[in-house]
């Protein structure tokens, strides 16, 4: 299974479709879509049937957008958390369903944008009634998505860099460790544990090529579905090459490992050991 943040699912429509060809996931989970339910059925609809998946959609136009692709069964699917709050409305960010007999959740977590900010507590509230449903749901399951936390230091290219910004401050990231503490594993990162490992990348300034970035895109597997993880890897190609996502596809592979037990990508020559230091593009 995957998840990717396409950032907006119009625009990744060349890339997508090659490679859901390619890796051939079972079950996908897609955020930031930014479609409205029934454009993303016209846009996508008979491609994703032909390639026999059902499809579950919680979406809305220009913004966020949440989709889960199943072939293995796609049942009692539920939109929004429960109890969540909104900004100030109900925001499409989750979708979850029951997939092969494990129930799976598409997640976009709200970005936070600055600390302190009304936003940021919108996202703090918004993690606590998640990890209620998910505290209350079945013991098989997967929380999967661009969750906008890097649960390290480790997780980020510097940082020094990210100081004072979202993503890395502590509340953040005890509200990461109060949905891991309920048995959710960090399938990529178990499996990697000292391991540089990006799944996000900024578009401006060469992030991406000098592999400055950080590692918000998660898969986290239940105490009873950890065990079954053969793979856990995240997908640097496909944010190569003309027209990416500035994310890249987290995989997770349960029972058995088609592609083989793919580590991280080496970084480019260019990038590893930068003495120097760098600003974040969106720093002030």
């Amino acid at each position: 299974m995957a998840t990717w943040n396409v950032n907006s699912v119009k625009q990744r429509v060349p890339r997508l479709l090659p490679w859901l060809d390619q890796r051939r996931p079972d079950v996908v989970c897609l955020q930031e879509t930014k479609l409205a339910d029934d454009a993303f059925t016209a846009l996508l609809g008979s491609e994703l049937s032909s390639r026999g998946y059902e499809v579950a959609l919680f979406g809305e136009p220009q913004w966020n957008g949440v989709a889960l692709l199943s072939r293995v069964g796609l049942t009692d699917v539920e939109v929004g958390v429960a109890g969540a709050p909104g900004f100030p409305h109900v925001e499409a960010r989750a979708v979850a369903a029951t997939c092969g007999g494990v129930r799976v959740h598409s997640l976009y977590v709200p970005n936070g944008r600055e600390p302190e900010s009304d936003h940021y507590k919108y996202k703090l509230e918004w993690l606590a009634a998640l990890r209620d449903v998910l505290q209350a749901g079945p013991a098989d399951a997967l929380v999967c998505g661009d969750i906008n936390i890097a649960p390290t230091d480790a997780d980020v290219f510097d940082p020094e860099a990210y100081i004072g910004q979202t993503h890395v401050t502590e509340p953040e990231r005890a509200a990461l460790q109060a949905i891991q503490a309920l048995g959710f594993h960090d399938v990529v990162r178990d499996r990697w544990p000292a391991e540089r490992v990006f799944s996000y990348w900024d578009y401006r300034a060469g992030m991406f090529h000098r592999d400055l970035g950080m590692r918000i895109d998660l898969i986290l597997a239940s105490e009873s579905m950890a065990p079954r993880v053969q793979a856990a890897w995240i997908d640097r190609h496909a944010r190569k090459g003309t027209g990416p996502s500035d994310h890249a596809p987290v995989i997770v592979d349960l029972d058995e490992a088609p592609d083989g037990d793919i580590g991280p990508v080496v970084p480019p020559p260019s990038s590893p050991g930068a003495k120097k230091k760098v600003k974040l593009p969106q720093s002030k």
